[in-house]
């Protein structure tokens, strides 16, 4: 039984170059949790936990099936009140917004054969096992980015900014609009890994 790894299977979702380019992100979905607040915070950590037992609860039940797989890299989206903080643009914000205004969805990618019936009777499990009530929160979740400009970013997620700057840059030379949320895949484990040598596709959906 061959395991099915989302990263070699869709590379042009999980990869990316150090400078801007152009992709077309196809329709996928997640498992996913929302909330708002400094990543620092251990509500942030303990939601990651809640998504990574919901997955590893799916991973058991399709590997007993013969379709086992890797569990996927962590994602984000990323927004804040537009409204509020009017006329900041997308490479000012990561330094502008304190971390506390911001609101995330945390992402785990599925293959595709898992349902969202597959997901609600996982996070059934999880919960009997673990007693996690943020086990609760977790949500399928489908996404279709299509047309997107993209960078890995390589370092500390403080200097985001000079990556975003660069994005911009593509994004207004084509006459491109902002057409979804911010988005971070996060190629590396931010727990264990120096912030210099961090790697994160950043990536922005346009028309």
């Amino acid at each position: 039984m061959e395991k099915l790894d989302l990263t070699k299977k869709y590379k042009t979702y999980f990869t990316s170059k150090t400078k801007p380019e152009i992709v077309e992100i196809e329709p996928a979905h997640f498992i996913s949790i929302t909330g708002k607040g400094n990543p620092s915070e251990k509500s942030f950590s303990e939601k990651i936990q809640a998504l990574y037992t919901t997955a590893y609860t799916i991973k058991f039940v399709f590997k007993q099936q013969d379709k086992d797989f890797t569990v996927s890299k962590l994602e984000g989206l990323w927004w804040y009140d537009e409204k509020k903080f009017a006329g900041i643009t997308m490479d000012e914000a990561p330094n502008a917004i304190a971390r506390s205004e911001w609101e995330y969805r945390l992402l785990l990618r599925l293959p595709e054969y898992v349902t969202e019936d597959d997901v609600e009777k996982a996070i059934q499990a999880a919960f009997a096992k673990k007693k996690l009530e943020l086990v609760k929160e977790i949500e399928f979740f489908r996404m279709n980015e299509g047309k997107s400009v993209q960078m890995l970013h390589v370092g500390p997620f403080s200097k985001e900014n000079e990556t975003l700057q660069e994005m911009k840059k593509m994004i207004e030379e084509n006459g491109f609009q902002k057409n979804g949320l911010h988005h971070e895949i996060y190629l590396s484990d931010f727990n264990k890994t120096e912030e210099s040598k961090l790697r994160t596709i950043l990536r922005e959906p346009v028309k």
